[in-house]
């Protein structure tokens, strides 16, 4: 039993994180994820760099954001707050993440208004995305190495990529249907119970 449980005191450990270095990271992510790949800058700051999760944990907070309404990037802030820190961990990241953004995005809105700078703004805007969409691709893909394996992975995220982008179905349809599929390929089975003359058998080898 003892050996059992040992791997899991670093993982406790490492979550004993201060409110101040929670609002401190998302402050920075918040101020440094540009062009909407913030769930890369997530990944590099909350995996790479601080290492307050693994990989297939932030998978696990991903997929329950990308199933409730709202923002990617707020979703797993508030989950990631809060298992780090319960509520005030949850409240304190998600303040942190927003406030940069809303700074920025008053002083965007101003030089935007300008006709004379909307053509320079938006090219950078562009260039920008596509940069953001780049990162957003190879963060993934670090992500699918790690924790995706077998043919049932690949035929799950092939299936959930052709419902949304060929078939045009809704995120939530998607899900629903992926996911009951993906349950039922992974339940549990049961391991056949052996019959009276089996353990007639084992027991006269004994």
């Amino acid at each position: 039993m003892s050996e059992a449980a040992a791997p899991s005191a670093p993982r406790e450990s490492k979550r004993k994180v201060s409110l101040l270095e929670i609002f401190g990271e998302f402050l920075l992510i918040g101020a440094t994820s540009f062009g909407g790949g913030v769930v890369a800058y997530l990944r590099n700051g909350l995996v790479r760099k601080k290492r307050w999760f693994d990989d297939v944990e932030f998978l696990e907070l991903t997929s329950i954001s990308n199933t409730l309404p709202g923002l990617n990037a707020t979703n797993i802030a508030i989950l990631a707050g809060d298992r780090l820190r319960g509520f005030a961990g949850a409240a304190l990241a998600l303040v942190a993440i927003c406030l940069p953004a809303f700074f920025f995005m008053v002083g965007a809105g101003i030089v935007y208004s300008h006709a004379g700078t909307r053509h320079t703004a938006g090219a950078a805007l562009r260039g920008v995305a596509a940069a953001a969409t780049g990162l957003l691709a190879a963060t993934w893909f670090n992500i699918g190495k790690k924790s995706l394996s077998g043919f049932y992975d690949a035929v799950f995220v092939l299936a959930a990529v052709m419902g949304v982008n060929y078939f045009k179905l809704g995120v939530p349809a998607v899900l629903l249907i992926v996911g009951a599929l993906a349950i039922i390929a992974y339940r549990p089975r049961r391991t056949p119970q052996p019959t009276e003359t089996e353990d007639e058998w084992i027991r006269s080898l004994h």
